[in-house]
């Protein structure tokens, strides 16, 4: 198994404030990798430092063998490297159609993007249906759709997902659990951020544990389930 991203000693500041602290960890190319922990444990600044919205005090990114530590955002979306940002983050005023055609804006082969949008409409055939609606108009799980659909539009090699469950109710969060699998499946590689902890580390292949601004556990993700500290911490045991 091929390592896509290495991240090695990577620490992030607010101010004078540390919020990551020197962690490292790796994902292998084509595997669900969960960066799990509490509210606050430095999960969300990480993936922000991954896509290049902040910058890390230091620490190296390495993608596909290249730094990308220091690469302004929308480089590192060239690279291949997309973020589902916490919040979902679409565009309100835009319709979902118009939401999606935004994710493709950094390619220009059209064949390529009409290609990807009927995948997406595959995956998430709500979508289609309300394809000339407004985004805002949307339930809270079909936004959270759109949002993974629009960065599916930049063909990436890697996604980053934060909190792709917050605010959904149960049975959504179930339908798109079940939906990064299967794109997974097709071979993307994928970061997940998640508070949802029994959730994401059922899916993913590895996982690791962050607590205030450190790696404190990293195991398979079935392990970490089964790991009494993990539990105890996270799963109400």
């Amino acid at each position: 198994m091929s390592v896509l991203l290495r991240v090695h000693d990577l620490s992030v500041s607010y101010g004078h404030i540390e919020a990551v602290k020197g962690i490292n960890f790796h994902l292998n190319s084509g595997e669900i990798t969960a960066l799990v922990g509490a509210n606050g444990a430095g999960k969300s600044t990480s993936l922000l430092a991954l896509s290049g919205l902040l910058k890390p005090a230091r620490g190296k990114i390495e993608f596909d063998g290249e730094d990308i530590a220091r690469l302004a955002p929308h480089k590192i979306v060239q690279r291949g490297v997309v973020q589902v940002a916490e919040g979902r983050a679409i565009l309100t005023t835009l319709t979902v159609a118009e939401n999606l055609a935004l994710g493709a804006y950094s390619r220009s082969d059209k064949a390529g993007i009409a290609a990807s949008l009927d995948e997406v409409y595959a995956l998430f055939p709500r979508l289609k249906d309300r394809a000339e609606q407004f985004a805002g108009n949307l339930s809270g799980g079909e936004q959270q759709m759109l949002a993974i659909g629009r960065a599916l539009m930049a063909k990436p090699k890697l996604l980053l997902l934060d909190e792709p469950s917050m605010g959904l109710a149960p049975l959504m969060v179930q339908e798109i659990f079940r939906t990064l699998v299967e794109i997974n499946r097709a071979g993307l590689t994928i970061l997940l951020v998640e508070q949802n902890v029994r959730q994401a580390l059922k899916i993913a292949s590895h996982g690791y544990v962050i607590e205030t601004g450190k790696i404190v556990l990293a195991d398979s993700g079935a392990n970490l389930l089964a790991n009494p500290k993990v539990e105890e911490a996270y799963l109400g045991g």
